[in-house]
C-alpha cells in the first residue's frame, strides 16, 4: 500500500510508523486512519518485526482531528451508522490487539485524537516540551479512541474524569506525574530513546512470550475476579516443559549469555488462548 499520510519502515526489525502531515500539524483524517490500520496490521504479521515506534514528523505529534475543512472529513449520513466506526478507535483497537509491543514516541501537541490514538501503546515516550489534552467538551464533542476505556485503567478515574471534563490542556511533568507518560526526554533525543528501548526488548525478551503477556494484561486486567485469570495461567504454566523458549530463557540465564529465542508468533501462540479468535 502506497501512504500519504504516514511512512512506514522496518530496520533492525523495528517498524517505524511515523505521521506524516507536518504542514497541518499531523492532523487526524480518515485517510490517516486507515493508513494507520493496515501499517499497525503490516507489522504485526510481519515475523521480522519485533518492536514498533509510533512517531510523527514535524513541531507537533498530533494535533487532533483536522478541521482545516470547517469540519469533520468524514460523512456517515451516506453510511450506515450502525456499523461506522469512528477514526481513532480504528487506530486504537488494532494496536490493542497486537502481539508485539508499540513505543509511542510524542513531541509537542498530542490532542484529542492526537493522544488517544497512543492508549492502546505499551510504552508513551514525550519530549518534555510535549502537551496533552483530551480537549472534546471544548469543542462540543466526544471523547473517541475508546478512550474512557483505556484513560482511567491508565491513569485511574479522579485524573481522567478531571482532563476529560474539563477538557484542559496539562504539559508533560504532570502527564508524567499521573501515569499517562512512562519518560521524559529533551525533544533532540526521544526518537533515539524509542530506539534503545526498542532494541532493549528485542534483544532480552521472548517474542511468543512477550504476545501473551501483552494480552493477559491488556484483557485480564479487568475480569471480575482472579480465578479466571489464575485457570489460564495454570495451562500456561503447564506447558512450559514442552516450551523450548522457557528451556533457553533457562539456559541462557545459567550460562550468563544472552538468550535465542526460537519460538515464533505467527505459529507458536498457545491454541488455548481466549482471545484467539477475535
Amino acid at each position: 500500500m502506497d501512504y500519504a499520510d504516514i511512512t512506514y519502515e522496518v530496520a533492525d526489525r523495528i517498524a517505524t510508523i511515523t505521521l506524516n502531515r507536518p504542514a497541518a500539524r499531523n492532523g487526524y483524517t480518515v485517510r490517516m486512519s486507515d493508513e494507520l490500520g493496515d501499517a499497525v496490521n503490516r507489522a504485526d504479521l510481519d515475523e521480522d518485526v519485533r518492536v514498533v515506534v509510533l512517531a510523527a514528523n514535524g513541531k507537533d505529534f498530533c494535533v487532533g482531528a483536522d478541521l482545516s475543512g470547517g469540519g469533520f472529513d468524514f460523512d456517515v449520513e451516506n453510511g450506515s451508522p450502525e456499523g461506522w466506526q469512528e477514526p481513532a478507535g480504528r487506530a486504537s483497537k488494532r494496536i490493542f490487539t497486537m502481539d508485539k509491543p508499540v513505543i509511542a514516541a510524542i513531541q509537542g501537541a498530542a490532542v484529542g485524537g492526537g493522544i488517544t490514538i497512543t492508549l492502546s501503546c505499551d510504552y508513551r515516550l514525550a519530549s518534555d516540551d510535549a502537551k496533552f489534552g483530551f480537549v472534546f467538551v471544548r469543542r462540543g464533542i466526544y471523547p473517541e479512541g475508546a478512550s474512557a476505556w483505556f484513560l482511567p485503567r491508565l491513569v485511574g478515574m479522579g485524573t481522567a474524569t478531571d482532563w476529560m471534563i474539563s477538557g484542559r490542556v496539562f504539559g508533560a511533568e504532570e502527564a508524567l506525574a499521573k501515569g499517562l507518560v512512562h519518560h521524559l526526554y529533551p525533544r533532540e533525543d526521544l526518537l533515539a530513546k524509542a530506539y534503545e528501548l526498542a532494541r532493549e526488548l528485542i534483544a532480552s525478551t521472548a517474542p511468543v512470550s512477550v504476545a501473551v503477556t501483552r494480552q493477559l494484561l491488556y484483557r485480564m486486567a479487568s475480569a471480575p475476579s482472579p480465578f479466571e485469570v489464575h485457570d489460564l495461567d495454570s495451562r500456561l504454566i503447564g506447558s512450559l516443559p514442552i516450551n523450548p523458549d522457557a528451556a533457553e530463557g533457562v539456559m541462557s540465564f545459567l550460562q550468563k549469555r544472552p538468550p535465542e529465542f526460537k519460538m515464533r508468533v505467527d505459529t507458536d501462540l498457545p491454541k488455548f488462548l481466549p482471545w484467539k479468535e477475535q
